[in-house]
C-alpha cells in the first residue's frame, strides 16, 4: 500500500513522498492530499459540531436574551410569543442558511480566480475568529452575528475542499475519494457532540492560573480545531496547476438540461440532496418529544442519533468504491428507495430499539446517495468548474439540514408523525428526480444509462 498523487505535478509528488517518509502523511492507497483534506475537514467538523451542542445550552444559561422573549408580539395582525427555543433555532439555522446560500458564490469565485487553498484558509480563519468571539461576548445579538460570521467562513471552506477532492481524483477513484472524505467528515461530526458533553460536564478548568468555565473550554476547543485545520491545509495542500490554467468566466450553472428536455442533472441532484438532508435533520430538534414518546432518557436518544452517523461512517467509503466499479445510479436509486420507509416509520414506532434500527438504516440510505452523487457531479463538471458545480450539492445538503432543523419544530405541533410524513413525501420527490433526470456517468460501469431506463 503506498501513497500516490494525481494532477498535482512532480513537485507536489516529491513533497508528499518526503513528508510520508517522515511519518507526516499516512501511507495509504489513496492520494495523500485527499487524506489531508479529509483529516482537516474532520477536525473542523469536530469544532463545528461542538457548537451545535454547546450553543443551545450557552444561550439558555448564559446569554442575555432580548426583553421580548416570552411576551406576545403582533406582526401584520398575527400574534405569537417568541420563545427561547425559537431564538436558539434561529441561531442554529442562520449558520446553515449563510453557509449553504453562500457556496455557489464562493465556488464561482474560486473557479474564476483559479484558486482553492487561499479561500479554504480564509474560511477557517473566519470560523476561528467567530469561536474566539464567544469567549468575550454574551448577548444574543452578538451570538447571532458571530454565528453568521462562522456561516460565511464555512461557505468558503466546504465547496473548495470538495472541489480539490474532485480535482485530485484520477479516473476510477472519484467515488472512493469522496467516500473517504465524507467518512472523516462524519467521524468529526459524530465525535464532536460526545467530546462537547465531556468538556462541559467536567468544567470549570484551571488553565495557567486562569479559571475557565465549561463553555469557555468548549469554545477554545473549537478554536483549536479550526487552527489545526488551518495548519494542515497550509503545510500539505497546494492548488493543482490545472485549476489556474483553466480558470474562466463561463461559470453559469444551468437549471434546465442543455442536451434535451428536463432539468440539468446536477441541478436535479441538488434538489434531491435537499430533501434527503431534510429527512436526516428533522430528528435532532425533536429530542424532548421523542424521549417522552418512547419513554427514554438522553442516553438512548444519543444512541439513536449516533446510529445514523455510524452507518454513514461505515458505508461511505465502501459504497463510494463500489460506485466506481458498478456505476452511480444504482446506489442513488437504492439510497432514495431505502430513505422512504426508514423516514416514515420513525414517526410511527414506539420503542427505542426500533428507532435505533431505523436510524441506522436511514444512515445507510444517506451514505448510498452522498458519495456517488458528488462523484457523479464531479464527472459532469466542466474544466475549471468543480467549485461551481459541486457547490450545488454541498449547498443542497446544507439547505436541507437548515430547513429540516427549522421545520421539524413547527410541523410537530400538528402531530408527532407530521414531520416524518412531510420528509417522506420530499424523499419520494427526490427519488423521482433521480430516476427521471440523472444519467449514469461512470464509463467504467459500462454503457451510459439514460434517465428513466
Amino acid at each position: 500500500m503506498g501513497v500516490h498523487t494525481s494532477s498535482g505535478g512532480a513537485a507536489d509528488s516529491r513533497r508528499y513522498n518526503r513528508l510520508a517518509s517522515k511519518g507526516v502523511v499516512m501511507a495509504v492507497d489513496l492520494d495523500s492530499r485527499v487524506l489531508t483534506l479529509a483529516l482537516a475537514r474532520m477536525v473542523d467538523a469536530v469544532a463545528n459540531s461542538f457548537l451545535v451542542v454547546v450553543l443551545p445550552l450557552y444561550i439558555g444559561q448564559v446569554v442575555a436574551l432580548p426583553a421580548f422573549v416570552g411576551e406576545a408580539v403582533t406582526i401584520g395582525g398575527v400574534s405569537f410569543t417568541p420563545t427561547e427555543e425559537l431564538l436558539i433555532g434561529i441561531v442554529l439555522s442562520l449558520f446553515g442558511f449563510l453557509n449553504s446560500l453562500g457556496q455557489p458564490f464562493t465556488g464561482r469565485l474560486s473557479d474564476r480566480t483559479g484558486k482553492r487553498k487561499v479561500y479554504i484558509l480564509l474560511g477557517l480563519a473566519l470560523v476561528a475568529i467567530g469561536s474566539v468571539g464567544f469567549l468575550f461576548l454574551a448577548d444574543y445579538v452578538s451570538v447571532l452575528v458571530l454565528r453568521a460570521f462562522q456561516g460565511i467562513g464555512a461557505a468558503f471552506t466546504v465547496p473548495m475542499t470538495v472541489a480539490l477532492v474532485n480535482e485530485y481524483s484520477a479516473a476510477g477513484e472519484r467515488g472512493g475519494n469522496f467516500g473517504l472524505f465524507n467518512t472523516f467528515r462524519l467521524l468529526g461530526f459524530g465525535t464532536g457532540p460526545l467530546v462537547a458533553g465531556v468538556v462541559l460536564n467536567f468544567g470549570p478548568y484551571d488553565l495557567l492560573g486562569v479559571t475557565l468555565s465549561g463553555f469557555d473550554a468548549a469554545f477554545l476547543v473549537a478554536v483549536v480545531g479550526a487552527v489545526a485545520s488551518f495548519g494542515l491545509v497550509t503545510l500539505l495542500i497546494n492548488d493543482p496547476e490545472s485549476v489556474e490554467a483553466q480558470a474562466g468566466e463561463d461559470l453559469s450553472i444551468a437549471m434546465l438540461n442543455r442536451d434535451g428536455p428536463g432539468l440539468d442533472p446536477v441541478f436535479a441532484l441538488g434538489l434531491a440532496t435537499i430533501v434527503m438532508a431534510m429527512s436526516f435533520a428533522i430528528f435532532a430538534p425533536l429530542a424532548n418529544t421523542i424521549n417522552a414518546r418512547l419513554g427514554q432518557g438522553e442516553l438512548l436518544f444519543s444512541v439513536e442519533f449516533g446510529a445514523a452517523v455510524l452507518a454513514n461512517v461505515l458505508f461511505q467509503l465502501p459504497i463510494g468504491r463500489l460506485s466506481d466499479r458498478y456505476g452511480r445510479r444504482p446506489f442513488l436509486l437504492f439510497g432514495f428507495v431505502l430513505l422512504l420507509p426508514t423516514t416514515l416509520l420513525q414517526g410511527i414506532v414506539t420503542t427505542p430499539a426500533a428507532m435505533i434500527a431505523l436510524r441506522f438504516l436511514q444512515g445507510l440510505s444517506v451514505a448510498a446517495v452522498f458519495a456517488p452523487s458528488l462523484a457523479l457531479a464531479g464527472e459532469l463538471a466542466g474544466k475549471g468548474k468543480s467549485g461551481s458545480t459541486l457547490s450545488i450539492l454541498t449547498m443542497g445538503f446544507g439547505l436541507g439540514i437548515a430547513f429540516g432543523t427549522l421545520l421539524s419544530g413547527i410541523l410537530v405541533g400538528f402531530g408527532f408523525a407530521v414531520p416524518f410524513v412531510v420528509a417522506t413525501v420530499g424523499g419520494a420527490v427526490g427519488l423521482g428526480l433521480v430516476y427521471t433526470q440523472v444519467p449514469e456517468t461512470n464509463a467504467a460501469a459500462g454503457a451510459a444509462v439514460s434517465p428513466g431506463d
